[in-house]
This record gives C-alpha cells, sequence and structure tokens, in this order.
C-alpha cells in the first residue's frame, strides 16, 4: 500500500501526522528539494508540498512530472492559499482530458 507524505514547514505539517501522514519538516527550497528527492524512490503514492515551497521548487517538482506514481500536489500552508494548488490542479486536468473541464475560459 503507498503512502501519503508532505513536506512544509512545521507549522504547516504537524496536523497531518494525526491522520498518518508522513510529515518531512523544512525550512528552505533547498531542504525540500533534498527531502523530495530521496522519498521519491520510496512507496509513496501522493506528496504534498506547500505552496510556498513548491513554488522554490517547481523545476525539481517537474523533473517528476510525467510519473504516474507518486502524485506531488501543491496545497496551502499556514499562510493560507497562494493559488498554486488550484492552477497546478487546472494544469493537470487539462493535460489528461485534453481541454479545461474546470474554468472554461476563465
Amino acid at each position: 500500500m503507498n503512502k501519503i507524505g508532505i513536506i512544509g514547514d512545521a507549522d504547516s505539517v504537524i496536523g497531518f501526522k494525526a491522520f498518518g501522514l508522513d510529515a518531512f519538516t523544512c525550512r528552505t527550497g533547498n531542504e525540500a528539494s533534498e527531502i523530495l528527492h530521496s522519498i521519491i524512490k520510496e512507496d509513496y503514492g501522493i506528496i504534498f508540498i506547500t505552496e510556498k515551497l513548491y513554488k522554490e521548487i517547481e523545476d525539481e517538482v517537474g523533473r517528476y512530472e510525467d510519473l504516474m506514481i507518486p502524485a506531488i500536489v501543491s496545497i496551502p500552508g499556514r499562510e493560507g492559499s497562494q493559488g498554486t494548488g488550484l492552477s497546478n490542479i487546472k494544469r493537470a486536468v487539462e493535460k489528461a482530458v485534453g481541454v479545461d473541464i474546470l474554468f472554461g475560459d476563465k
């Protein structure tokens, strides 16, 4: 069975441990990148990354874009949503189905 992991600052990820997710705390994009590269080889089905760190390592995440597993998803951190997560979901849906079925021309 695949695991679920989350990468982000301590305040943003600590609560996810209660739900059984593996929480990896870091403060910088470099640390997040190192964690991502180390756990990508493990048995993770989904890896969540807080939006702030996701933006910092977006090129690194892109290296794994074509993999079916794990899905790498950005989520809001304690600062609130920066819109990155929604943008990534929109792009993934467009890639999967060929058109924007979520937002049309908005």
